[in-house]
């Protein structure tokens, strides 16, 4: 009788609770693939490296081409709400600076983002980016330190740069100079990975 209502209490619990963990991804299209096929982007590279390393997670992609921090904090709380994962990988920022928006803003915008995670007890990997010099120092330097400042606001893990190794080797940038082609995937996911590992624990 007692094993009987054992496995009655087990059926019970939501399905969702013998599921492996959830790692979120939400970007812009440095993480969308743009302009390569999915499978040889670097999220995708990413789940490989966990299935070949028997993690039980698996990766949504909520990345979006064109986001910007505005439009990820308008949206973050849906995305947290239908996935609830474990970890969240925020990738954001990059299309504030090419427009050369308000650096008030997009700290806000992240700020806003980190925050839902945090009360949503997601563990997050905040993703670094820098602009070019011909925006100026004042604002590639301001840009720059709003994501090392938010890391530390709210423990997160940084990585600095997603592009570090591959900045400034033009082979590896499709023809707008912009976006990563699929020959840098794998370094841009070494980058991820080595941050991303100890959140795994």
């Amino acid at each position: 009788m007692r094993i009987r209502w054992l496995l009655y209490a087990l059926l019970l619990i939501a399905p969702s609770a013998w599921a492996g963990q959830t790692i979120l991804v939400f970007g812009d299209s440095l993480s969308a693939s743009y302009g390569i096929a999915t499978g040889a982007g670097w999220v995708s590279l990413l789940q490989q490296r966990l299935d070949r390393k028997a993690h039980d997670h698996s990766i949504v992609n909520a990345s979006i081409s064109g986001e910007t921090t505005a439009g990820g904090a308008s949206r973050i709380e849906a995305a947290l709400d239908a996935h609830q994962p474990e970890i969240v990988i925020i990738e954001l920022g990059a299309n504030d600076g090419l427009r050369g928006l308000s650096l008030e803003a997009t700290r806000r915008n992240l700020d806003s983002i980190m925050q839902s995670c945090r009360d949503h007890k997601a563990r997050i990997l905040l993703i670094g980016m820098r602009l070019p010099p011909n925006y100026g120092p004042a604002y590639t330097e301001g840009f720059a330190a709003i994501y090392p400042d938010l890391a530390k606001k709210y423990h997160a893990a940084l990585l600095p740069f997603l592009l570090d190794g591959i900045a400034g080797k033009r082979d590896w940038f499709q023809a707008d100079n912009l976006h990563p082609t699929a020959a840098a995937q794998p370094v841009i996911m070494e980058n991820v990975w080595i941050k991303l590992k100890p959140l795994l624990q």
